[in-house]
Order: C-alpha cells, then sequence, then structure tokens
C-alpha cells in the first residue's frame, strides 16, 4: 500500500514538473553565461561554466569591504544590485553592491553556511547550511518564504530550473524540490556525499559523486539517464556545454566527458605535479581552466585534453575561476586574488586579500566580488 500511495505521488510530481518544462522556451537551463548585470548562483549559470559577459576595469581597485563576522567559504551570487553570501555564523547576508552598505541578515544555522552558495531567482534566495536545511528567504524583506531538513550537511549550492531547486546533500541525497513552496518533488539516492553542485544541460542534472560517479538525472521524472565511473572521489562540480563535461578529481586528474556517447576523452594529468582537483572548471574558448592544490591554475584544451599553460600561486587553490573581458580570475589560500590573460596565462592583476580565498569570484555592472577566510567580502571595480 505504502508503495502505491509512494508511487502516485511520484507521478503526480513529475506531470507538475513536466508542465513546468513545457512552459519554457529554451531547453532548461542552456544558459553557457551570467549576463552582464548578474551572477545569479554559483559559477554564473546553470551550465556552471564560470563566464560573464560583464566588462571589468583593467586595473581593479577595491571599491568597498564588508565585514561578515567569521569565515566566508560561500562564493556570492550577485542580483538586482545587491550581493548576497553566506558566512560561517550562520547567516545570509545581503549587501548593496553600489556601496557594500548591510540590507538585511538573515539567521539560518547555528552551525554556520560552508560552501553552499546563494542562488537568487524570481524574488527569493536559496542556499544550504551545515544542520543540512534548505532555506528560501524573501529578498525585499530577508524573511523565510520556506526551509526543508535534508538528513545532512549541505555544501552543495542549489541551481534553479523549471521552476525546481535541486541541491545536493551529504545525506547522499540529490534533492529536487518545488520553488515556490519547497515540497519534495523527487530525489536521488547515490552512494556518497553530494558535495558537487550540479550542473543543468538540455533537461538533465549532470553532478559528480563523491560515490566516484558522474550522474546525469532528468528534471522531468528524476530519472538517471546517465552513469559512467569517473575513477576516483569528486568534489568538483561539472561545467557543461556542447554536449561535455569537464571536471576534476581526487585522483589528481581533469576530465572531459561525451555525454551523449556516454565516455571518457580524455584525461589531464600533470607530468610532475600530481595533486587533487578541487576547484570547478570555467570554459572559455577552447580552454577548459581550472585551480589544483599543486598551487597552479591549468589551462587545457578542451579537444585534446593537453596542457595550454600553467600558472604557479603560492599556495592550492580550491577557489574557482571566473572569466571576463578575456581574463580569469581566481583566488588562493595564498591570500591572492589573481587575474591572468586567457591566451597566455600571464599574469595581468593581483590582490591581496590578507586572507585565503577558497571561495569563487562573482562578476556583474563592472564589478567582482570575493569572500575570504578572515571574514572580509571584497568588492573590486
Amino acid at each position: 500500500m505504502r508503495r502505491a500511495q509512494a508511487a502516485g505521488t511520484l507521478v503526480a510530481s513529475a506531470v507538475l514538473l513536466a508542465g513546468f518544462i513545457r512552459a519554457t522556451q529554451a531547453p532548461v537551463g542552456d544558459q553557457r553565461a551570467a549576463p552582464p548585470d548578474r551572477w545569479s548562483q554559483f559559477r554564473g549559470s546553470p551550465q556552471l561554466t564560470g563566464v560573464s559577459d560583464a566588462k571589468l576595469p583593467d586595473n581593479l581597485k577595491v571599491l568597498w569591504t564588508y565585514d561578515a563576522g567569521d569565515a566566508i567559504e560561500s562564493s556570492a551570487a550577485i542580483a538586482d544590485g545587491v550581493v548576497y553570501v553566506g558566512s560561517a555564523t550562520g547567516e545570509l547576508h545581503a549587501v548593496t553592491l553600489s556601496d557594500g552598505k548591510l540590507r538585511w541578515k538573515y539567521r539560518a544555522s547555528a552551525a554556520g553556511i560552508g560552501e553552499s552558495s546563494p542562488a537568487v531567482a524570481d524574488g527569493i534566495v536559496y542556499v544550504g547550511d551545515l544542520d543540512g536545511v534548505v532555506h528560501a528567504i524573501d529578498v525585499s524583506s530577508g524573511k523565510a518564504r520556506w526551509t526543508f531538513k535534508t538528513g545532512s550537511e549541505i555544501k552543495s549550492s542549489p541551481v534553479i530550473a523549471a521552476g525546481i531547486v535541486l541541491v545536493g546533500s551529504y545525506d547522499a541525497n540529490l534533492y529536487a524540490l518545488r520553488a515556490a513552496d519547497g515540497k519534495l518533488v523527487w530525489k536521488v539516492q547515490t552512494q556518497g556525499y553530494v558535495h558537487a553542485t550540479p550542473a543543468i544541460l538540455g533537461g538533465v542534472a549532470y553532478v559528480t559523486g563523491c560515490d566516484e560517479i558522474l550522474r546525469g538525472i532528468r528534471l522531468a521524472d528524476g530519472k538517471e539517464v546517465l552513469t559512467l565511473s569517473s575513477g576516483a572521489y569528486t568534489g568538483a562540480s561539472p561545467a557543461v556545454t556542447d554536449g561535455r563535461a569537464f571536471y576534476g578529481t581526487y585522483g589528481e586528474e581533469v576530465l572531459g566527458v561525451d555525454l551523449k556517447a556516454k565516455k571518457i576523452l580524455w584525461r589531464y594529468k600533470h607530468p610532475e605535479r600530481n595533486f587533487p582537483f578541487l576547484s570547478s572548471a570555467a570554459l572559455s574558448g577552447n580552454l577548459v581552466i581550472v585551480g589544483g592544490r599543486d598551487k597552479m591554475v591549468h589551462a587545457i584544451d578542451r579537444v585534446s585534453g593537453k596542457a595550454t599553460w600553467t600558472f604557479m600561486a603560492r599556495a592550492r587553490i580550491d577557489s574557482s575561476p571566473a572569466i571576463a573581458g578575456g581574463r580569469a580570475y581566481v583566488g588562493s589560500s595564498d591570500g591572492k586574488l589573481y587575474g591572468l590573460e586567457i591566451a597566455t596565462g600571464k599574469r595581468v592583476f593581483e590582490f591581496d586579500a590578507g586572507g585565503p580565498l577558497t571561495a569563487s569570484p562573482a562578476v556583474a555592472s563592472g564589478r567582482l566580488v570575493i569572500g575570504s577566510h578572515d571574514g572580509k567580502l571584497f568588492c573590486l571595480g
């Protein structure tokens, strides 16, 4: 009887979600670059490409600094002139992009907000916390619209597509929640923590796993349409475009995957320095650009899987690069924000934040925002 009831609920949810998907004119979540005035989620767009159409000044300067009170591992989101970022205080901070003034703070969890980065859509900002709760907060009032409790901590970042919120949990599930009210649409159980953020392409969510599996999960009904072994534990999120996915692993490799053929096209490994990749890749033209715990930024040809250039920092790079105007911007645990020429890897900009940078830059409206482990949120422009 319970199975029949569960099946009926699943069918009803699938019908509802299919209606959402048919209502969209473009393929669900198929957006390669963030628009010039928004960086509304982790990596800028649902494809997690890390690219912005915004233009930044050649010589960035600090415009303002905001003190969040404790470490910032969460990467900022920017929407409608407001910056949203989580901190280890357990608060989500809403700060005005123009001057760094606090608009409101929302108390999520005493356990803190870790790497989960906010996502903004339709007047609501979504974020997960280390108590395992997904929060939906009204952007105007800073008050909760709804919450949803998972079984363990959340470090994955929410992604919104077709009226649902997708987010992973350390309880080993990927959840699809109805964006309007937080009701469960479906969940898919894996065999390990879901640390990574799902990327969306062609109505399918692609998520890497701590169980070493890359999964493709259809948004319409939660059905798995792809399972592919990565050969190693994976904490990095995939960047997807043109039917391919790119991501690094704890097996000291970066992979290029053909999603249609369901096969790995190439494996990149540095010939000398073999360390894990936790940074999520950015895609620019023919290059896959990603940071490594080997203290290097690697630019890899996305067709051949061969190195085009590398850049050496002074400490590991868990921050994920953001690309704007022919440059890649990335933080390092050495406390520096680096600006590198896409074509050559030449360093053309450096800023000392004074504390480790594992969060990723957000770029919008001619400004770059990044948080540090000493609790400072910096806006440069």
